[in-house]
């Protein structure tokens, strides 16, 4: 070997055999073997750094608690700390390299992180990589803990802190709805149930609806937000502690506390923690019914800004890009269409969540990668798509004014409004006759001296008009 590609790397060992490494990353042995053997999507533990933060968190609160507990030297936490804080910085976090959705169980994981720590924290303290004497990954880095406790417990933490930019972007959401129910809330329109002809009421009210659903989706993330406070950190292998010292526990959730400004708190039960994700059926429900129920508002906007010439064309989307090849000066609703899509993806997700807490075993549940991946996934595609649906579609529509007013004479929703005083019976002859002649109604009302196109105004704005206040 010539001596440029000697120093160029460093060699590994355990009872597996020996592994080359590069002689600049702070990964160790177990990290690649994870890498090599692990590997099936594109995406590694560093591509969410919420979840890097959070796991270098709990390493963190972990090293200060065994520096309490004496089961580190001050020196040896002092350099896991500087190693940790350098992940949380953004740091070092090319040399994590396991797959995001490894089917380790989170033990590769958890020895990416270890060993990155360890080898930065023996830089720290005047050591070189790969010689573990000073801080050892599973002596030092990881004592007290086992992979069982601290990954979903990082899972958690990680998670909090995501749901927090959603949380804000559907009220955002809400509040935009809100101010174009306002603007469009003179503009009669013409309510449709299963899509056909239905009853006046104003557009205003359409948004004012939508709105008041962004805000319910709101506050329920925030309430499954809060139930990820309680992490199962402390319970190290299966819930009884084994391992750490007694007063370790109460330590490590003290640290934990003023590192995140979170108070996260131990579980009344650990084995339940250890042994039972349930939190995350419900949190992943929760993201699959906000995806769901904005895929619904943006289906809603593509039926009524259809056409524009030979669809509805009641409201103006804003021309974002081109839409066709082919066709020229075509303009499709990309932004509603891109939300739909997301519905979709979102509950798809939301399955394989639910799968992969059915099929936890016994102690532990041992597909929390899948959990971390597709819960991680969604909450950004949620929040990303929120953000464009809101600030590059919703923001920018516009009424016409006249085609909703239009729709609504031509239709039979007049009719109805007709009812209470004329009676049902003979507006279904005015309405019958209109059918079979081919011609709107209000023009044979306005023939019979009944109803002209001002007081057929007049009415639908009254029938309109709720019968109870909205709170």
């Amino acid at each position: 070997m010539l001596q440029s590609e000697a120093q160029s790397t460093r060699v590994e060992r355990d009872y597996l055999g020996e592994v080359s490494i590069p002689a600049d990353k702070l990964f160790g042995i177990n990290s690649v073997r994870g890498a090599e053997n692990l590997t099936v999507s594109p995406l590694t533990i560093a591509h969410y750094p919420a979840f890097v933060t959070a796991f270098a968190q709990c390493k963190l609160a972990a090293a200060l608690a065994n520096r309490d507990v004496a089961k580190l030297t001050a020196e040896q936490a002092a350099a896991i700390e500087q190693a940790c804080r350098d992940l949380i910085a953004g740091k070092f976090t090319d040399s994590l390299i396991v797959d995001l959705l490894e089917g380790s169980g989170g033990t590769s994981t958890n020895m990416n992180f270890n060993e990155v720590i360890a080898n930065r924290a023996a830089q720290i303290a005047g050591g070189a990589m790969g010689e573990y004497h000073v801080v050892h990954p599973n002596d030092h880095v990881n004592a007290s803990q086992s992979t069982n406790d601290v990954y979903p417990s990082a899972l958690k933490i990680a998670t909090y802190a995501l749901l927090a930019p959603l949380v804000d972007e559907v009220a955002a959401l809400a509040d935009v709805l809100d101010a174009k129910a306002a603007e469009f809330a003179d503009v009669l329109h013409l309510g449709r149930t299963c899509l056909q002809d239905a009853q006046p009421m104003m557009l205003g009210q359409v948004f004012g609806g939508y709105a008041a659903l962004s805000r319910r989706l709101a506050s329920s993330l925030t309430e499954i937000r809060g139930q990820l406070l309680t992490l199962p950190l402390g319970g190290t292998a299966i819930g009884t502690g084994f391992g750490a010292p007694a007063q370790y526990r109460e330590a490590v959730y003290r640290h934990l506390r003023t590192i995140t400004g979170v108070e996260y708190a131990p579980p009344a039960d650990p084995f339940d923690a250890m042994q039972n994700m349930d939190v995350f059926s419900r949190v992943s429900g929760e993201l699959r019914t906000t995806a769901a129920a904005l895929a619904k508002i943006a289906s809603d906007l593509t039926i009524l800004s259809s056409g524009p010439a030979g669809g509805l064309g009641e409201i103006r989307l804003p021309m974002v890009q081109a839409g066709s090849s082919i066709m020229p000066g075509k303009v499709n609703p990309v932004i509603p269409m891109a939300m739909i899509q997301i519905g979709f993806a979102v509950i798809g997700n939301d399955v394989s969540v639910a799968n992969a807490v059915q099929y936890g075993q016994l102690e532990i549940n041992h597909f929390e990668p899948i959990v971390t991946q597709r819960v991680f996934d969604s909450i950004m595609m949620l929040t990303n798509g929120v953000r464009a649906f809101r600030d590059r579609c919703i923001a920018q529509i516009e009424a016409d004014v006249g085609a909703n007013e239009a729709h609504v004479m031509r239709s039979m929703a007049v009719a109805t409004a007709l009812v209470p005083t004329l009676g049902y019976a003979q507006v279904s002859k005015l309405a019958r006759r209109s059918v079979d002649d081919g011609r709107p109604l209000l023009e044979l009302l306005e023939e019979q001296g009944l109803l002209d196109r001002e007081e057929a105004a007049q009415l639908m704005r009254s029938v309109a008009r709720p019968v109870f206040n909205r709170s």
